[in-house]
């Protein structure tokens, strides 16, 4: 008997709260944008100095550039469906990109505190290029991490979001077919990267918070030490 009551009020709570704009199912985004910057992404690592990247870096541009071109070749168009090989795939090529800036990262801080960087030009640049390609690579984790993913979010698969855009709260802040898209996310990275903590979309999940926590902690470090060495080199 407590089961059917159960059962009655879940159904009734169902039928009178109906799903939010944003967890109906819709049509997918686009690959060719989130292609496009990966491309930048990879010119930007290829075009870093020896010192700052692996030996073997323009391999592993490469290698990036090839998943690249598999992950085009399995789904050119649109993400309209959760597809598990070509997540596993995209999950590769953002961890391969992921260790490569790492690195890069790992190695610009060492030059800046042995003082191996003298001119502020290139300092500036190669840390910009780090920094940029760093807000990249998380706006990456964040769009294919969230509810599963963008195939995932296309087949309205998962209802509870990670990240809680403006949108979601009211319906009438945007239009009735609205769902987040890769830019949403870019812009995400980078107004945590910038102002080194969640502004106006903030994340639900333990994952979420670990990984905006983690990416305002490196874009910190990385901004503080050029910063501070370029105006140490100015003066």
């Amino acid at each position: 008997m407590n089961g059917l009551v159960s059962a009655l009020l879940t159904y009734s709570v169902d039928v009178s709260m109906p799903k939010a704009h944003w967890q109906k199912p819709h049509l997918g985004e686009h690959r060719f944008p989130v292609s496009l910057v990966v491309l930048v992404v990879i010119i930007l690592q290829f075009a870093l100095p020896g010192k700052l990247s692996l030996s073997f870096q323009k391999w592993i541009c490469l290698l990036e550039f090839a998943i690249l071109l598999s992950l085009y070749a399995l789904s050119p168009r649109r993400l309209e469906r959760h597809h598990l090989p070509t997540r596993r795939i995209g999950f590769i090529l953002t961890g391969v990109m992921t260790i490569s800036n790492t690195a890069s990262a790992v190695k610009l801080i060492s030059e800046l505190l042995s003082g191996g960087i003298g001119s502020a030009s290139q300092l500036l640049a190669s840390g910009g290029s780090i920094w940029l390609t760093n807000v990249v690579i998380f706006s990456l984790w964040f769009w294919d991490l969230d509810r599963g993913g963008p195939g995932s979010r296309a087949e309205a698969k998962i209802d509870w979001p990670d990240f809680l855009f403006p949108q979601m709260t009211d319906p009438t802040f945007a239009p009735s077919d609205w769902h987040p898209k890769f830019f949403d996310y870019l812009y995400m990275s980078f107004t945590n990267a910038s102002a080194f903590s969640p502004t106006d979309i903030m994340p639900l999940t333990k994952w979420a918070k670990m990984l905006m926590l983690l990416q305002s902690t490196t874009s910190l470090i990385i901004v503080g030490l050029v910063v501070a060495r370029a105006v140490n080199i100015l003066q």
